[in-house]
């Protein structure tokens, strides 16, 4: 059995037990790749699954791409139809110009459009990650009634005075950085590969998956390597204060909401937790993954899934 060879980081024929059979008998499952304009734009996706299934869409964090779920999706594909999708601007989604959070939650949509998604007798569950979370909390909120409703991943809901001794610590918010500073270029892959790092930092639970996600983060351009993301999806206004009400957005978002979240993240805490309560949000399930941090999909992929498994079966058997 062997994986795409569009997913092969050369490095790994070198050292092929360094893949763990479930890890390749994930890429092995059938799917399907290719583009939707959305609004004019080119946006990248893959697709497993019967298409007659329950629809399933997940997507990424800030400046990741599709392929974090891509050793997650094939198995939940034997009872859903899952698309995963690059957000505009990364992975291999064109950019959007002027794009906020409004025109993140109508791509949403759109792509869901795009593909069908929303035909099925079901409503498509939204699966998202960090940053893709508050995509998904705004495509609820445009379209009330067209999703079941969002899993959400590790969104980072700190309370504001714990958010700004965060940020008061050298820590970012995502959607943070110079549109205008362009991407540096490195001779050769891995010099390309020792700049790639987690935000927030911290290590990755299962150090091949490192590796897979900076592959697919890169490109060769011209004999030069350099990021996929376009420096100009830092171009946005209001990032902080999206980040300091993203607490009151999660609570009001229309639809069901289920919170899958790393036991170690800094970004969701068990701080966190009791103020979604206080914020009126008793009812919203939340998992935490032992031994995860932010990036539980690198840390615990394995336990993830698991836990995306028991919330899609409770949510479809309704």
């Amino acid at each position: 059995m062997s994986a795409p060879s569009s997913d092969i980081d050369p490095a790994w024929a070198a050292e092929p037990s360094r893949l763990p059979e479930w890890f390749v008998a994930a890429l092995s499952v059938p799917r399907e790749e290719g583009f939707v304009t959305v609004d004019g734009v080119r946006m990248h996706y893959f697709a497993w699954g019967d298409p007659a299934a329950p629809p399933v869409l997940m997507t990424h964090g800030f400046l990741s791409h599709a392929r974090c779920f891509a050793f997650v999706a094939p198995f939940l594909a034997g009872n859903y139809r899952v698309v995963a999708y690059d957000l505009s601007g990364m992975g291999d989604s064109e950019l959007r110009a002027n794009c906020d959070m409004r025109a993140r939650g109508r791509e949403m949509i759109g792509v869901a459009e795009a593909l069908g998604l929303f035909g099925h007798v079901r409503k498509p569950i939204v699966v998202a990650h960090s940053f893709g979370s508050a995509v998904a909390l705004t495509a609820l909120s445009l379209v009330p009634d067209a999703f079941a409703g969002a899993v959400i991943c590790d969104l980072m809901v700190l309370r504001p005075v714990r958010l700004e001794a965060f940020w008061a610590g050298g820590h970012t918010s995502p959607g943070s950085g110079d549109p205008n500073r362009p991407h540096r270029r490195y001779p050769d892959f891995a010099s390309a590969r020792e700049r790639y790092v987690l935000s927030p930092p911290q290590p990755a639970g299962e150090a091949f998956l490192m590796d897979y996600m900076a592959y697919h983060s890169l490109r060769c351009d011209e004999g030069a390597w350099t990021w996929k993301f376009s420096p100009a999806v830092f171009k946005r206004d209001n990032v902080r204060s999206e980040w300091l009400e993203i607490g009151s957005r999660l609570v009001a978002a229309p639809g069901r909401k289920t919170i899958i979240h790393g036991e170690q993240s800094l970004l969701f805490t068990p701080d966190s937790r009791d103020y979604v309560r206080e914020l009126g949000g008793g009812q919203i399930p939340v998992i935490a993954i032992p031994e995860a941090r932010h990036h539980l999909m690198l840390d615990q992929p394995l336990a993830f899934t698991a836990a995306l498994r028991a919330v899609l079966a409770e949510w479809s058997a309704e």
